[in-house]
C-alpha cells in the first residue's frame, strides 16, 4: 500500500508522514516544491520517497496519484503574508493544484483528502462556524479574500468529482493548526509570537488584539485528517478540523510572555500599517466541531498551554536558549 500527501515536507503533511509511519505499515511518497516546506522536516526511512514537484505539473501528479492507494492533498501557498505580498500564486497553487490532483484520482479511482481552510467562512461573525453556514467575503478589490475564495472552489471540485465520478473525496476545514515545524516567515502567529518572546522582542499584535482564533494541535489535525479518509461515512462531506477553544490574540500574546518567561512588551500595530488600507482581518474564528465528533467519536481538545509548551520547547532547542530562571 502507498499514500500519496502532496506538501508532506510542510508542517501539517510532514507531521501527517509520521503518522503513518507509526501507525501503518504503507510506504509514503511526499510530493513536495519546498516552496514553503523543508526536506529535513521528513524522517529518515525507507518507507518514504521524496519526489521535488509542483502540483500544477499535472503530467507528475498523474504519475504519482496512478502509484497511490490514497491520497491526501495537502500543497497550498498559505499565511495571509504570503497571500496578500502574491495573490497570482496563491491562487495558481491552490486552484491549478487540486485540478491537477483529483483529475488524477477520478482516472484511476484513488480516495482523496482535500485540505480547506476556515478561511472559507470569511468574515461572517455566525460563530462558531458550521459547515453548512453561509460564507461571509469581503470585495474581490481586497487579495485577503482571493485565498478564502480559492480554498472555497477546492471544496467544490472535490465534491462536484464525488457526485458526478463517485470518487471517495473527504475535505476537512483547518482551524489554526499550530505546533513544532510550524514557521512564523508567512504570518503564523503562534511561532512568530515565541520567536520575538524568547528574542526578548515586542510581539507585535495587529490590531487592538480583540480578535479571537481557535488553535489546534497539529498532531490532532492530523490524526482526524487520516481518520476521515478511512471513514466512509465522511465521504462526500465537509468537516471542521479544529479545537472549539477561542482566545484572543492579546491574551494569546500575554500568555506566551508568560510561559517564556520573557520581559517582551506588547505592540499593536495597525493593520493598515502592516498590510494595507484596504486588508481587512476577520473578528473570529471558532469551529462547530458536532459533525466531526458525530463522525469519528472525538475532536481535537488540546489546551492552549499545552501547545504553546510544545512550540516553546522545539525553538529553544533550535536556538539554544535556556529556560527562565525560576
Amino acid at each position: 500500500m502507498v499514500t500519496l500527501v502532496t506538501g508532506g515536507a510542510g508542517f501539517i503533511g510532514s507531521h501527517l508522514v509520521d503518522l503513518y509511519l507509526e501507525d501503518t505499515d504503507e510506504d509514503v511518497v511526499v510530493l513536495d516544491d519546498l516552496s514553503t516546506g523543508q526536506r529535513r522536516n521528513l524522517p529518515e526511512s525507507d518507507r518514504v520517497e521524496f519526489v521535488d514537484g509542483d502540483v500544477t505539473d499535472s503530467e507528475l501528479v498523474e504519475e504519482q496519484v496512478r502509484r497511490a492507494d490514497s491520497v491526501y492533498h495537502l500543497a497550498a501557498a498559505v499565511g495571509v503574508e504570503k497571500i496578500v505580498d502574491n495573490p497570482l500564486d496563491s491562487l495558481q497553487t491552490n486552484l491549478i493544484g487540486t485540478e491537477s490532483v483529483l483529475e488524477a484520482a477520478a482516472e484511476h479511482d484513488v480516495p482523496t483528502f482535500i485540505a480547506s481552510s476556515s478561511e472559507v467562512y470569511g468574515k461572517s461573525t455566525a460563530v462558531p462556524f458550521a459547515e453548512s453556514d453561509d460564507r461571509v467575503l469581503g470585495p474581490t478589490t481586497s487579495p485577503r479574500w482571493s485565498y478564502a475564495s480559492a480554498k472555497a472552489v477546492d471544496e467544490a471540485y472535490g465534491l462536484a468529482y464525488h457526485d458526478a465520478e463517485d470518487l471517495p473525496v473527504v475535505v476537512g476545514r483547518y482551524f489554526n493548526i499550530v505546533g513544532p515545524r510550524q514557521s512564523g516567515q508567512y504570518g503564523m502567529v503562534i511561532p512568530t509570537f515565541v520567536e520575538q518572546a524568547l528574542a526578548g522582542e515586542p510581539l507585535t499584535v495587529y490590531g487592538d488584539g480583540t480578535q479571537t482564533r481557535s488553535f489546534t494541535h497539529v498532531e490532532e489535525a492530523v490524526r482526524a485528517t487520516y481518520e476521515l479518509l478511512q471513514e466512509p461515512e465522511a465521504h462526500g462531506e465537509v468537516f471542521n478540523v479544529g479545537a472549539p477553544q477561542p482566545t484572543s490574540i492579546n491574551a494569546l500574546a500575554e500568555r506566551v510572555i508568560e510561559l517564556t518567561g520573557s520581559d517582551s512588551e506588547i505592540e499593536h500595530i495597525p493593520y493598515e500599517v502592516a498590510y494595507d488600507e484596504d486588508f481587512e482581518e476577520p473578528q473570529q474564528r471558532e469551529p462547530d466541531v458536532s459533525q466531526l465528533e458525530e463522525t469519528l467519536g472525538w475532536h481535537p481538545k488540546t489546551e492552549l498551554d499545552r501547545i504553546l509548551e510544545d512550540v516553546i520547547a522545539e525553538r529553544r532547542e533550535k536556538t539554544a536558549i535556556p529556560e527562565a530562571a525560576e
